[in-house]
């Protein structure tokens, strides 16, 4: 391990995408902390416990706490991802054919991703501080008027938008995909604040440290490897489908058989969070607007505080799961291809046969993948429920898949980058 982090070093490219990343990511927390004008933090203290500002918050990288510039973070700009991505699958005709336009589609695509990304960051910038300031009356120091919505509206978009221009400049510059980096960056600087948390719910004061207490927050932190751990096992576990070329006139020994490989989780954190939306949503708006007393009931249902609510979350994270693997992974495509490049399945008839094959093999591990998921994201809501533990300290959830995920992926790049340049040294010898 450290003889890898001293080779990162000693190679110039690497070492200088390092420390740009850094850069960028400090210019990130740096306006994380700077509030937005006209606005009265201490009105917000007790909208922490809002599942949906929490959502917000964690895709913000922390920000929504503070009400910063960079509040909204890249999450409208994910959504609208989303929402392209949806609408090129067969839905718009238009945007289908530039999804299979090559890199000149591809990147008018982007273009349009970003101008619904600015719509969409207006529209909930909007939403967020209009319903704010009726939750809270005396958040906005000038007033709940139009204009000052709108002004703030204005500013929460123009920090979202520029937090996406950071992003693009790591993913060119530095190192990693920069949007997902900005994400994970949120989430580990708010991490600090969970360990403090649990130290303080478990151990208390250092005056008073007892040993049930040091035992209590030692298990948390094995739980949390733990967690960490089986995270590891989902991102990276694969069924491999042994494949064949049918030039090969030889029978091909197991060691030098070539697979091809199929994710128990190919749908990534995206079901987690269409999930949430869906719950916490309509709740958040109507517990806004009014004070009804339908609304209690239902926070039975989608308030994630209740086991019926929890179930309901895990049912649709679980359709969301297989919802998304399916748009993800086309066994139809995967067939077509198999048969252009002239390879087979040992055992299954080229065609359809492979498809209903890949299909039925896709179905089996995604209901392994989809139950991981859900007990990774129901996990932080359900331990309040049945422990002592506070919701603030829950181990699990969104976070630990975005962070795992986002290190293996830069891991990955690192090691790439540095492949290359150890080739590119061999041949100039």
């Amino acid at each position: 391990m450290l003889k890898k982090i001293s080779s990162m070093f000693k190679n110039k490219d690497i070492r200088s995408r390092i420390l740009f990343t850094l850069a960028m990511l400090f210019i990130f927390r740096f306006g994380a902390a700077i509030t937005v004008p006209g606005v009265d933090m201490s009105a917000m203290t007790n909208a922490t416990g809002n599942s949906l500002f929490e959502m917000i918050n964690l895709l913000g990288g922390g920000g929504l706490e503070q009400l910063s510039v960079f509040a909204l973070g890249v999450g409208p700009y994910i959504t609208a991802s989303i929402i392209i991505q949806l609408l090129s699958m067969d839905v718009i005709p238009a945007l289908t054919e530039l999804s299979k336009g090559g890199a000149s589609g591809k990147k008018q695509i982007d273009r349009y991703t970003r101008y619904l990304a600015v719509v969409l960051s207006f529209i909930q910038a909007s939403t967020l501080i209009y319903g704010f300031s009726k939750a809270y009356p005396s958040l906005l120091s000038d007033g709940s008027s139009i204009a000052t919505i709108l002004y703030i509206a204005t500013v929460l978009t123009g920090g979202s938008m520029f937090l996406l221009w950071i992003g693009d400049r790591i993913t060119m510059k530095g190192i990693g995909n920069g949007v997902s980096m900005l994400i994970c960056a949120g989430i580990v600087s708010r991490m600090p604040h969970q360990f403090m948390t649990a130290w303080n719910s478990l151990i208390g004061t250092t005056a008073n440290v007892s040993v049930n207490g040091v035992l209590a927050f030692t298990g948390f932190i094995f739980s949390y490897l733990l967690i960490i751990i089986f995270v590891v096992f989902m991102q990276t576990a694969e069924r491999k489908i042994p494949i064949q070329y049918t030039s090969s006139s030889i029978t091909t020994r197991k060691k030098d058989m070539t697979y091809l490989p199929l994710k128990i989780n190919s749908a990534g954190v995206i079901p987690v969070i269409f999930a949430s939306a869906i719950m916490v949503a309509p709740l958040t708006i109507c517990q806004m607007v009014t004070n009804a007393s339908w609304v209690k009931t239902l926070e039975t249902y989608l308030g994630m505080k209740t086991p019926v609510s929890l179930m309901i979350y895990v049912v649709l994270i679980l359709l969301f799961t297989f919802f998304y693997t399916k748009l993800q992974v086309d066994p139809e495509k995967i067939a077509e291809n198999l048969g252009k490049s002239g390879t087979y399945i040992p055992g299954v008839r080229p065609g359809s046969e492979t498809k209903v094959y890949i299909n039925k093999v896709l179905n089996r591990i995604t209901v392994l993948g989809a139950i991981g998921l859900a007990f990774i994201a129901v996990l932080p809501h359900a331990l309040p429920l049945f422990t002592s533990l506070p919701q603030s300290m829950g181990i699990g959830g969104t976070g630990v898949i975005i962070v795992v995920g986002v290190a293996m992926e830069t891991v990955k790049q690192i090691e790439g980058r540095m492949t290359q340049k150890s080739y590119r040294g061999f041949l100039q010898r």
